[in-house]
């Protein structure tokens, strides 16, 4: 009777852990896809106020700037025929903050986590949007509302702990990202900590459709040591069936970190008609599903801030 009690009332307490991350992940896409942004185009009222809301997060959950802010500004070229603006340099900016390792010497290593913020605004001809005909808001509910909702998850969680992981975490948002990973590269060309400190990257690009197989995607999980096996390791209790790629880096701001030798994972819940187009709104969004992403994705992070082995990068095809 003892056991079965102890047995149920952990059921019930994962239920309802999951039940509050879920309500929380639905609380921050709706906020980051509502109409009020516009599609959070870079160089837009609209994107400034996500970078705003990501930024307040940070801070809550007690992240540490590097230097005096939050934000790492930078400049992007906007292309004719795009969004309601003209063809001109626009400002923008990363939202970035770290987490301080609890080891004396591991703590002088980093990991990266990240999910890109911006979007295509209004669409138009010369976006990236899939119906260009259709001038119309982008809200982007999946891409990446969905990723910036599990980075503020797992940050929480993060803030929950009361030691912290061995090394030192960075937590990014970077805009720029449907411009050819603009953010990413700048980030990466203008690093606040040495290079060769950043030994991981995880990166969260349209989580928010966990599909009834339950499949999330990765890429990249062989380019650091056990990877692979970690990331099935992970699968055990975790309700998702992870479909795990030790190559197959793919095409978002990680791609940016593998680039320059840094160990890269991307995870996804795969592709959908809605996606680049007007449609991809908060209804479609799978806010139980994106509660499990971001709780495997979590316990990826903290593996890998506590991996006993040195993390050195692999090269995959």
């Amino acid at each position: 009777m003892k056991l079965k009690l102890f047995i149920t009332t952990i059921f019930f307490c994962s239920t309802f852990v999951n039940a509050q991350m879920s309500q929380t992940f639905y609380k921050h896409d709706k906020y980051l896809s509502s109409d009020k942004l516009e599609g959070r185009f870079p160089g837009t009222k609209g994107n400034n106020d996500a970078a705003a809301y990501i930024k307040k997060y940070f801070k809550k959950f007690g992240l540490k700037e590097f230097g005096k802010s939050y934000y790492q500004p930078f400049q992007l070229f906007v292309k004719e025929r795009i969004n309601k603006m003209k063809s001109d340099s626009v400002a923008t900016q990363n939202v970035v903050g770290y987490i301080e390792g609890s080891d004396p010497i591991l703590k002088n290593e980093y990991i990266v986590i990240g999910a890109h913020y911006d979007h295509w605004g209004w669409g138009g001809q010369g976006s990236g949007s899939k119906k260009k005909e259709v001038f119309a808001i982008h809200n982007g509910a999946d891409d990446n509302a969905s990723g910036v909702s599990a980075l503020l998850c797992i940050l929480e969680e993060v803030s929950k702990m009361k030691v912290k992981p061995k090394r030192s975490i960075i937590f990014i948002s970077f805009s720029g990202e449907e411009e050819g990973l603009l953010g990413s590269k700048y980030f990466i060309n203008h690093l606040p900590v040495p290079k060769e400190a950043v030994k991981v990257m995880l990166n969260m690009d349209m989580v928010g459709r966990l599909n009834e197989k339950k499949e999330l995607y990765m890429g990249g999980a062989g380019t650091f040591p056990n990877g692979v096996e970690l990331m099935k390791k992970l699968q055990e209790n975790s309700s998702l069936n992870p479909v795990i790629h030790a190559g197959d880096v793919g095409g978002s701001d990680h791609v940016s970190f593998y680039k320059e030798s840094i160990s890269a994972v991307g995870f996804h819940t795969g592709g959908h008609p809605q996606y680049h187009t007007p449609d991809d709104d908060i209804e479609l969004i799978n806010s139980e599903g994106g509660a499990l992403v971001a709780k495997y994705i979590f316990n990826a992070l903290i593996q890998i801030a506590n991996y006993e082995e040195a993390l050195v990068f692999i090269k995959q095809n």
